[in-house]
């Protein structure tokens, strides 16, 4: 099985996430030994954002790696642990509200796949990014 950085890598939608990884220096974060549960926006969920908004981030690293810590919980949790926990608290520090009533929402976002493993962890596929606040 490979990590949670070679899946995002090796799968067609994530380049956004995977050089905002880079930018932020978070690649050796995820390719070390977790256990992480990582809320991965796709190339889409980026696209939603205000023009110019990735790009001011990646100029921004220290801003950009706590966005990032914010889609990263600390342990492997599965779609049904975390709903029946209802928040996670992100590897940032801040809690992430998650709801599993009419599908399954994380903050704002709809989880668009499930239960992806790696080696290290676990992902979790978001239609948007997350903000804190």
């Amino acid at each position: 099985m490979a990590s949670i950085l070679d899946i995002a890598t090796q799968t067609e939608g994530f380049s956004t996430l995977v050089a905002a990884v880079q930018a932020a220096g978070l690649v050796e974060t995820l390719q070390g030994p977790g256990p992480f549960t990582v809320l991965a926006p796709n190339d889409e969920a980026f696209a939603k954002l205000p023009p110019g908004t990735v790009q001011t981030l990646v100029q921004n690293p220290p801003q950009l790696a706590r966005i990032l810590k914010f889609h990263v919980v600390p342990g492997r949790y599965t779609q049904a642990q975390l709903i029946e926990l209802g928040t996670a608290v992100s590897a940032e520090g801040a809690t992430i509200p998650i709801r599993g009533d009419d599908g399954f929402e994380i903050k704002n976002a709809t989880v668009l796949a499930a239960d992806i493993e790696a080696d290290n962890g676990i992902i979790h596929v978001l239609d948007r990014v997350i903000l804190m606040g």
